[in-house]
């Protein structure tokens, strides 16, 4: 199954926490297809200094989807993420956020996918439309190209070289 997830880091070593995040994902989940170059990215739904690192990456899955958050949200917390409740959105180490399984529409208390609100932010939209713009969201009926010139997201993102 190809699982499309975004990493994001925004404190202290962002890209070693995103390496580092995607090689245990490799050795728990399975290989990675594809993965799109790293972007520089503003804060989304809160304010901070520090701007965030992201990086969109598609595993081909041995785990189904439950599988794979239970063991991205291992990682994040091997890798220093702490959640604190109440709190929505905040600095963090790393953020492994489940995007797409294949075409599946998935609804769960513990996971939706898509991912509910990917159509409004530009710093999944820009790695998503990098790699695979022609992908049509399964429940929106729209490729990522065209998200992305309807997004109504106007956060800086910025591709970094690396």
């Amino acid at each position: 199954m190809e699982i499309t997830v975004i990493l994001g880091s925004n404190t202290g070593q962002k890209r070693q926490w995103i390496e580092e995040a995607i090689r245990r994902l490799v050795g728990t989940a399975g290989p990675v297809l594809k993965a799109s170059s790293y972007y520089e990215t503003e804060p989304w739904g809160f304010s901070c200094a520090e701007t965030f690192l992201n990086r969109v990456v598609v595993f081909n899955s041995r785990l189904d989807p439950e599988n794979f958050l239970t063991k991205a949200l291992e990682i994040e917390k091997q890798l220093g993420r702490v959640r604190h409740s109440g709190q929505q959105y905040e600095s963090r180490t790393i953020d492994i956020d489940i995007l797409f399984c294949d075409s599946l529409l998935i609804h769960t208390p513990e996971l939706i996918v898509p991912h509910p609100r990917l159509a409004e932010r530009n710093f999944v939209l820009v790695p998503l439309n990098e790699i695979m713009p022609h992908f049509e969201h399964p429940l929106l009926h729209r490729k990522i190209s065209e998200l992305l010139i309807q997004s109504p997201d106007k956060l800086s993102v910025k591709k970094i070289e690396m």
